[in-house]
């Protein structure tokens, strides 16, 4: 079996009613992250790896891109991506993983978020992503913390197979012969935290972890899991 069939075994019945919630609350929460990093003019937009739409839809509700194309591994992604009928997506395709079905600097910003995490073979993925777009972003959490066990074990149910910190995530861009131009290192927002860890725990894990990024931001992320973020150019 190729590596593109056992992705697309996996991932096939990955969306549905059970993470949508998730998925709209962390949509919000990464849209905000690109635009603090890429600014309102995006372009043509290709979304790779666009899981259930939530990204695409909330980008078009903010109006931040001319046109979208999106690719996706999961034949439920695809399903749910058609649903949302958004007028600026010109088509969601079905791609292995890694090979795009464009030409060269077909786009403007290409966007990878939540995805790199997942990919077996990263720089095959970023070459690809590197070749179709002029600016590309990128999102991962930073889950290579003290307790990389616990976060091997609570990421595999998800597909999660990287894990990283910010250093080893832009070394792993620089050598794949991107730039970035802005990064940062992100919170989760109170409204993921709450979703997540409930009315009470969640406000008060964002109020620390955001403390502590803030105080300590070279320590925190040993201790909690952040999200990474960067917007790219090709070096020249």
């Amino acid at each position: 079996m190729s590596q593109g069939a056992e992705l697309r075994d996996f991932y096939d019945g990955y969306y549905n009613d059970a993470v949508a919630a998730k998925r709209t609350i962390a949509a919000t929460q990464s849209v905000d992250h690109l635009e603090q990093l890429g600014g309102r003019s995006l372009g043509r937009l290709l979304d790779i790896g666009a899981g259930d739409g939530a990204i695409l839809q909330e980008i078009e509700r903010r109006g931040i891109a001319s046109s979208m194309e999106a690719v996706e591994i999961s034949s439920s992604g695809i399903e749910r991506v058609a649903s949302r009928h958004l007028s600026t997506l010109g088509a969601i395709q079905s791609f292995d993983g890694y090979r795009l079905p464009f030409e060269d600097q077909s786009f403007d910003t290409a966007i990878a978020i939540h995805v790199l995490e997942h990919v077996e073979h990263e720089r095959l993925f970023l070459n690809e992503l590197r070749r179709v777009a002029r600016r590309i972003f990128v999102e991962v959490p930073l889950e290579h913390t003290f307790r990389l066990q616990h976060s091997i074990a609570a990421g595999r149910p998800f597909g999660h197979i990287n894990h990283y910190t910010f250093d080893r995530f832009l070394n792993l861009l620089e050598t794949c012969g991107l730039t970035p131009v802005a990064t940062s290192v992100f919170a989760n927002s109170r409204a993921y935290e709450t979703f997540v860890g409930g009315r009470t725990v969640g406000p008060i894990k964002h109020v620390i972890r955001s403390a502590a990024l803030k105080i300590a931001p070279m320590i925190a992320p040993k201790f909690f899991v952040y999200l990474g973020a960067a917007m790219c150019e090709p070096t020249r």
